[in-house]
């Protein structure tokens, strides 16, 4: 693959950092920068990715500092992408480590209507369609234009609610508190190159490609990101309970390739004005293509963030936040009417042009390499390299 695609189209503006696993007897997970095409290990200056993040000039400070080289950054993404265990190369990371991972549900009204599709359902994809035209008909031009905790949306509420149509879906798509649930726990998001997991049971299941925002302990969005939000439907349509079961498996998260900074070139607007683009690709020769604008999400970035992180709920080693998504794919691959569902082999990439691309293939969560290096593994290795203060 062309390792340009993978990298923002304004890579020498943008200000790029992420982790790199470099092997070797004195390697590990290293924290690093993109400069002129090369990658640097600043793990002398920043041993972790919150260390950095909570700086108060962290995209000065990495314009500033100086590191060891790894590689070109080309390269790093070649080997990332053709990874094998056997394989000596140092390769991506996902580019967070002690930040838990959080995510915002139900934040586009597209998503919305699947996510009442599923609910209906009860986890059968074979209903999805009737379903979905049905909804369409009753509330899909009442959604279009609501704002979430408005006088409008309260009204609309009661409408639904005496119609019998309400929804706990419903509640956080259009009321005052928006879905934010635990996604991963730190150090469990995989990175570029990686397989995503799905969970043995399901059968029907799809990405959700997002913007993922990068927050520091104070509260601070400082980057973004791309990120897939691994979604099984027919688990978490059984029951809005099992959202655990559905969102966390081994591999169910990928974050990357790089977080982004914000700083002159690039900033939370340009986040809101971002365009995020959608391919998966089958072994069967199935292909579907998508694209989502992020001006069409119906709760601000930072009002998101602000739901996640305030006198409620602090998070010491700052947090990563997907913003949402607004995909859930229809297209038929199966049984006609059922939708979209994945295949073992797929390859998904999720792009934008600042961000670049993050690519992974489906696998079984079983049957992908399983998850053993943790936070207490993340502190013993920089502890042997002597990189944690005295």
């Amino acid at each position: 693959m062309n390792a340009v695609s993978h990298l923002p189209a304004d890579v020498d503006q943008a200000t790029l950092v992420g982790r790199v696993w470099v092997p070797g007897p004195n390697g590990g997970p290293s924290t690093v920068v993109v400069k002129e095409g090369m990658v640097f290990d600043i793990s002398a200056h920043a041993p972790t990715m919150a260390d950095l993040l909570d700086r108060d000039d962290c995209a000065g400070f990495v314009r500033r500092v100086t590191g060891d080289p790894i590689g070109p950054v080309d390269e790093l993404i070649h080997n990332s992408l053709a990874r094998s265990p056997e394989s000596a190369a140092p390769v991506l990371c996902a580019p967070c480590d002690v930040q838990t991972v959080k995510a915002s549900g139900v934040t586009f009204i597209v998503s919305l209507l699947e996510r009442l599709i599923e609910e209906r359902a009860g986890g059968d994809a074979r209903q999805a369609q009737a379903i979905r035209d049905s909804l369409q008909q009753s509330i899909g031009a009442e959604l279009s234009s609501v704002r979430p905790g408005s006088d409008s949306a309260r009204q609309l509420k009661r409408e639904l609610v005496r119609r019998g149509e309400w929804s706990q879906y419903l509640e956080v798509a259009i009321g005052p508190d928006a879905e934010i649930f635990s996604k991963a726990p730190p150090m469990a998001s995989v990175g570029l190159g990686d397989r995503i997991g799905l969970h043995p049971d399901s059968r029907w299941n799809n990405p959700e490609p997002e913007i993922v925002l990068a927050v520091d302990s104070r509260g601070r969005a400082r980057g973004a990101t791309l990120g897939n939000d691994v979604n099984l439907r027919d688990i978490e349509g059984r029951s809005a309970l099992l959202l655990g079961r559905a969102k966390d498996n081994n591999g169910s998260c990928a974050i990357g390739p790089f977080i982004r900074l914000f700083d002159a070139h690039y900033t939370l607007d340009s986040v809101r004005r971002a365009e995020v683009s959608l391919s998966i690709e089958g072994l069967d020769g199935f292909r579907l293509e998508a694209v989502s604008r992020m001006d069409l999400i119906s709760r601000d970035p930072l009002d998101l963030v602000n739901q996640a992180y305030g006198d409620h709920h602090q998070y010491p080693d700052g947090f990563m936040l997907f913003l949402g998504t607004m995909f859930s794919p229809v297209q038929d691959r199966e049984t006609p009417g059922a939708g979209f569902t994945h295949h073992l082999g797929d390859v998904v990439t999720i792009s934008s042009p600042l961000l670049g691309a993050l690519v992974n293939e489906v696998q079984l969560s079983t049957e992908i390499p399983r998850w053993t290096f943790g936070v207490r593994a993340l502190y013993r290795n920089l502890g042997a390299r002597g990189l944690l203060p005295a």
